[in-house]
């Protein structure tokens, strides 16, 4: 009988190796799959051209006729001089009338053997038109603004992540002859990853620049559309709101209804002009205007409007100034060569603080800390940047060193630079 001895081999040390390699392929692999799928799909809506012909929508005909083509030709002729009216035109003749019409817009219809009801827009031609209105242009437009609709609802906040009826409401809206110069992103490719409903709330002046610069516009606007549905199919209200500027700066809000889901796309296409009507009123009354603190080296806008910005930005200071020295202020004003002696004012100075805010608590208990400080008489908020740093102008009766050594006191970690403090906790 012989024995046969079996050898014992070890496992390969290469193989946990490989299981390491493999593992870390299919990682990457769903990573990438991943980052595809947030950006791939029909995601992006785009924008219609923009033209400067004069369009009247949201006109309602009910016409009969022999036949059904009559019963359109007597609806369509019906929407123009409706239109017409709805302009202020003068009394012209049907003929005339055919001339100025560029184009007509059916939006709904629903044709019979003898009737037609309809819902249509009219396109007037502007350069035959514009004449007899009594104006050949529109007033002067603002600055590109860069658009950003969110979409509130079931409790989500989306924007171009994916296509909703809110962003094609805007997408698809003619702003020809609108104050407003929109910059419509069409969400499309890496947009739906860079423009988010979080981007809103930012309030890095870096970051917002990046964004204006890439899209071309000089600042922000925000139309918020919050929807509220009283059960599957039924009806829906709308509270729209208007905010602006890289500070999410609230303008005006108003609230619609829908009677049923079908009825939807229609009061989003009226909410698009009531957005449209806020804006150009906030434009006309100086309200709208373009943030001093984004940089504007790579917009293109009107002489005007960079007069304007500029004044924008000496009133801001002035303002500024006068808060943060009224009795310098009052001195100016006054004219007397001779400024009375004053022990404090004399001795106070303005320095630029930078704090670190991780979150709101932290940026309100900053402010109520530094204005709490012995020696330190204003306190004035530069820019706002929740989850980065903050900074702030503040007036303080001493110097630099001496108001280090006051924050530190109160349990600050104080870093120390030219004309300026980074303080954090």
């Amino acid at each position: 009988m012989r024995t046969v001895s079996i050898p014992f081999r070890r496992p390969a040390r290469h193989i946990p190796a490989l299981i390491g390699v493999v593992a870390l392929v299919l990682l990457c692999v769903v990573a990438v799959t991943a980052l595809t799928a947030q950006i791939a799909g029909d995601r992006g809506i785009a924008p219609v051209a923009s033209s400067s012909d004069i369009d009247v929508s949201g006109i309602e005909v009910n016409t009969t006729g022999s036949s059904a083509e009559e019963a359109r030709t007597n609806g369509w002729k019906e929407a123009q001089r409706r239109a017409w009216q709805e302009l202020g035109g003068p009394a012209v003749s049907d003929d005339r009338l055919d001339s100025l019409v560029a184009a007509i817009v059916v939006e709904e219809e629903n044709i019979g053997p003898r009737r037609y009801i309809a819902r249509l827009g009219v396109i007037f031609d502007r350069q035959r038109a514009g004449a007899l209105l009594g104006s050949t242009a529109s007033s002067t437009r603002s600055a590109p603004m860069l658009t950003l609709p969110v979409l509130i609802s079931g409790g989500t906040q989306t924007m171009f992540e994916v296509r909703n009826r809110w962003q094609w409401a805007w997408a698809q809206y003619q702003f020809g002859s609108s104050a407003i110069d929109y910059v419509r992103p069409s969400g499309a490719g890496g947009e739906s990853l860079l423009l988010t409903y979080g981007q809103t709330g930012r309030r890095s002046r870096a970051w917002w620049n990046n964004i204006l610069d890439q899209f071309g516009a000089a600042d922000v606007l925000v139309p918020i559309a919050k929807l509220h549905r009283e059960y599957p199919g039924g009806p829906v209200e709308g509270r729209f709101t208007a905010r602006y500027g890289p500070d999410n700066r609230y303008l005006d809000e108003f609230t619609l209804r829908a009677d049923n889901a079908a009825e939807l796309p229609a009061m989003l296409d009226r909410a698009v002009a009531r957005f449209d009507d806020i804006y150009s009123e906030a434009l006309a009354a100086g309200r709208l205007r373009p943030d001093p603190t984004l940089t504007l080296d790579n917009v293109e806008i009107s002489p005007a409007l960079r007069a304007l910005l500029d004044e924008a930005r000496r009133t801001e200071a002035a303002e500024r100034a006068a808060t943060e020295d009224p009795a310098a202020g009052e001195a100016g004003t006054t004219g007397d060569p001779t400024p009375q002696p004053t022990a404090t004012a004399a001795a106070a100075a303005s320095y630029v603080v930078q704090v670190a805010t991780p979150d709101a608590a932290s940026f309100d208990n900053a402010l109520s800390l530094l204005r709490g400080t012995p020696g330190v008489s204003g306190v004035a908020v530069n820019s706002t940047a929740m989850g980065g740093t903050s900074v702030l102008r503040v007036t303080y009766a001493g110097e630099l060193p001496a108001l280090a050594a006051a924050l530190r006191s109160r349990g600050w970690a104080v870093n120390e630079g030219s004309n300026a403090l980074g303080i954090s906790r």
